[in-house]
């Protein structure tokens, strides 16, 4: 059963003072959302610091990425998010953040992916079990045209199902899951990756 509004809502306004608290959305950057119904979702309005968040803040829109909510204007990200739903009916909640590791790694990797391979957190991201494992990242280049981004990561998405989240180069990181708390879970050990691949390649 999906939660209604007003605790979906307190999900986003939770999880945005997690992430801002931590580094990984500063000031108005990144977009969070959860499925509203199986035609709407319900997304953070554009320009509001993620640390700041109030139920005002928030809009429903449906899956084309239009606000049903007159006077409220969604993220220009939202077509990515409502792009996740639409792709996969377990996905429950999205989010988009802006870290300093995130965006540094993305401009550092050569290529078009990032492969995380024997590190015991993989095993945060649903689906696996196993360090011995290979997480694919895929990196698409940053576009102000969020329409074109969104046709470039739709081919991505439709040849790995197993897909867990992507970078997009220089801007930041897009990962999902059936829950909020799924979803932040996720968050938290791409960090941990992120750090980590970093600090390796510091030190070869």
């Amino acid at each position: 059963m999906t939660p209604d509004r007003a605790t979906l809502a307190r999900q986003i306004i939770e999880a945005g003072r997690f992430l801002y608290s931590r580094g990984w959305s500063p000031a108005t950057s990144s977009n969070y959302s959860t499925r509203l119904s199986a035609s709407e979702a319900l997304l953070t309005v554009s320009g509001k610091h993620k640390g700041q968040l109030t139920e005002e803040d928030v809009l429903a829109t449906d899956m084309a990425g239009n606000s049903l909510e007159p006077g409220k204007r969604p993220s220009a990200e939202t077509l990515l998010h409502t792009q996740l739903y639409s792709w996969d009916s377990r996905i429950k909640a999205v989010l988009h953040t802006h870290s300093v590791n995130a965006t540094v790694l993305s401009r550092a990797t050569e290529g078009m992916q990032l492969v995380f391979e024997d590190y015991e957190l993989q095993k945060a991201f649903s689906g696996i079990a196993t360090h011995e494992s290979r997480v694919v990242v895929p990196i698409f280049e940053n576009d102000q045209d969020i329409a074109r981004l969104a046709s470039h990561v739709q081919p991505w998405l439709a040849a790995h199902p197993d897909c867990v989240g992507y970078l997009i180069r220089g801007h930041g990181l897009y990962t999902w899951g059936g829950s909020m708390q799924d979803t932040l879970r996720q968050v938290e050990a791409f960090e941990f990756l992120f750090e980590c691949e970093l600090k390796m390649r510091a030190v070869r």
